[in-house]
Formats: structure tokens, sequence, C-alpha cells
């Protein structure tokens, strides 16, 4: 009986703790959604219930145009990291050898390095020595495609993780008998290979959307005029009254990056995948 009571104390206090712990994660974005509908031209003041400052959104055209640059890298981005990402995934799952442990490195490296060192390469590299392929005679190729390709680096060695995880727990033999059956390297890839891996590489794109969506120390280096995205219009609004179309434009961001997760929560429960495979499918825990 009174080791019954001991149990239950214990499983009532980390209740209690994870309360706390979700409670100081997310108050601040509730903070934010909540301050969107302020009638007060301060993000900190209360100033009663409005939806006025989302009409106002579009209005801010400066605004309007970082958000859109935002999501244009992030749209630019995210495919190039799951097609890299996913291909060097399953070459390290399916072609195992001593580069694995070589090319492994290079990706925790991409992970580990800190931000601003990358960011400072990138700049150098692109801003400073010009890069290739940044013609100026391009609008694209001269402002936001440096930006596209540091958010891309790093959600590359994301992918690859995701991706590499994910064919770690298929059986080979499904291919084996593609090839026994005198399919293609190619079709059997495109028929068998990446049917199977298609949840992983949605899900990898997903992060790779949203890491890109919030990225400010590398598009603070690479970013060129006219290629300010969200992160840093904020970042620069800092020292002066925030005000509550900020909170309007996060708010509507991250409606966004819901009905993306809730999509791909959504394909991968078609496919048949449990609740426990769909966080580590996420996570690139397989």
């Amino acid at each position: 009986m009174v080791r019954r009571r001991r149990i239950d104390t214990i499983s009532l206090s980390l209740g209690a703790w994870a309360a706390i712990v979700l409670v100081f994660l997310y108050l601040p974005i509730l903070f934010i959604v909540v301050h969107s509908f302020s009638d007060s031209n301060a993000l900190t003041r209360w100033g009663g219930f409005t939806t006025d400052w989302y009409g106002k959104l579009f209005e801010n055209q400066q605004l309007k145009d970082t958000i859109t640059n935002s999501f244009k890298v992030a749209l630019y981005s995210s495919p190039i990291s799951v097609v890299f990402g996913g291909l060097a995934g399953v070459a390290l799952a399916r072609r195992p050898g001593s580069w694995t442990k070589g090319f492994l490195a290079v990706i925790f490296l991409i992970l580990v390095t800190p931000e601003i060192v990358d960011a400072i390469g990138l700049q150098v590299w692109f801003v400073e020595v010009g890069g290739p392929f940044v013609q100026p005679s391009v609008p694209f190729m001269r402002s936001l495609f440096p930006i596209v390709v540091g958010h891309a680096i790093f959600s590359s060695a994301v992918v690859t993780l995701i991706v590499r995880a994910r064919m770690a727990g298929l059986d080979d033999a499904l291919e084996e008998a593609a090839a026994d059956l005198y399919a293609t390297p190619r079709r059997a890839f495109f028929q068998i290979t990446l049917p199977l891996i298609f949840p992983a590489l949605l899900a990898g794109g997903l992060l790779a959307f949203t890491f890109s969506l919030d990225n400010v120390v590398i598009s603070q280096f690479t970013g060129r005029p006219g290629s300010s995205t969200f992160p840093l219009y904020v970042f620069g609004k800092v020292r002066s009254v925030l005000r509550p179309d900020l909170a309007a434009a996060s708010t509507l961001i991250l409606l966004a990056t819901l009905v993306a997760l809730g999509s791909v929560v959504f394909v991968l429960r078609r496919s048949g995948d449990s609740s426990s495979e769909i966080a580590a499918t996420l996570t690139g825990g397989g």
C-alpha cells in the first residue's frame, strides 16, 4: 500500500513538472498569438480585442516583402535539401564502406559548427568574393541565392540523418527482389525505395522549411539589399516599439507551419505509421 502511494506521488510529480515545462515553452507563443488581436499600438499592452492588425499587415509593404522573401527562401531551399540529403541518406544506408565514417563526420560537423562560423564563411564567399553562379544581371541570384544556399547546407545534413535512419529500418530484401525480377537500379529506386522513404523525405522537407523560416544569422550575413527576410525585419525592430502587426505576421507563419506539420502527420498516418513511428521519423529516429 505504501509502495503504491509512492508510485502515485512520483507520477503526479512528473506530470506536474511536465506541465510546468510545457507552460514555460509555450507561454511566449501564446502571448504573441493573443496580442496579435490587441487594439493597441504597442505589442506589450492589451488594448481590447480587434482583428484590424491582420488587415494592416498587408498594408505594410516592407513587412509584406520580407514575409514573401522568407517563404521564397524556404520554398527554394527545402527541395534542394530533400534532394541532396535524400540521396546522401540512401547512399549511407545502402552503400556502406570506409567512406561513410568520413562523410558522417562532415554531416555532424555541419550540425555542430556554430552558425556564426558558417555565416562568416558564406558571407566572405558570396558577398566579398562573389561565389559561383552569382551574376549581377540576375536579380534572384544576386539577392536570395546566397541565403538559399546557406539554409540548404544545414538542412541537407538534417535530411540526410532522417533518411539514413529510415533506410536503416527497412528490409533491403525488397530491393534485392526487384533486382531478381530484372528491374533496373533506376526503376527499383523509383518504384521501391522512393515510396518507402517518402515519409522521411516529407518530414525532412518540413524541418528544412521551418528551419529556413526562422533563420537569422546566415540570413543576416549573406543577405543583400532587397533580400531581407521576416526574422531580420523583426530583429531590426526590437530596438523600437514592437507593434501588434508583427504578432499578426508571426501568428500567420505559425499557422502555416502547423498546417504543414499536420499535413505530414496525416500522410504518415495514411501510410500506416503509428504515433511513435511518426515521432521517430520527424526527429530522425527512424
